[in-house]
């Protein structure tokens, strides 16, 4: 019992001196993108998961994930 006491005893100082000693300032990160424009229009004629063809002006306001690939 009383070793148990000295190793929780033991970490709980090596955890303090730990955190103590990592204070320090936040980093500043560049996060802005550069502006490459408007985003071209969107020129297929097929879509899988659409009836119609699907064009910017329809998306616009929405948040749109789009997955390419192709059959090969």
């Amino acid at each position: 019992m009383k070793l148990m006491s000295l190793v929780i005893l033991f970490f709980a100082f090596i955890l303090i001196g730990c955190s103590a000693g990592n204070i320090t300032q936040p980093v500043q990160i560049d996060t802005s993108l550069p502006d490459l424009g408007p985003a071209p229009e969107l020129t297929n004629e097929t879509w899988l998961n659409s009836d119609i063809p699907l064009r910017l002006t329809d998306l616009e306001g929405k948040v749109v994930l789009i997955n390419m690939w192709t059959f090969g």
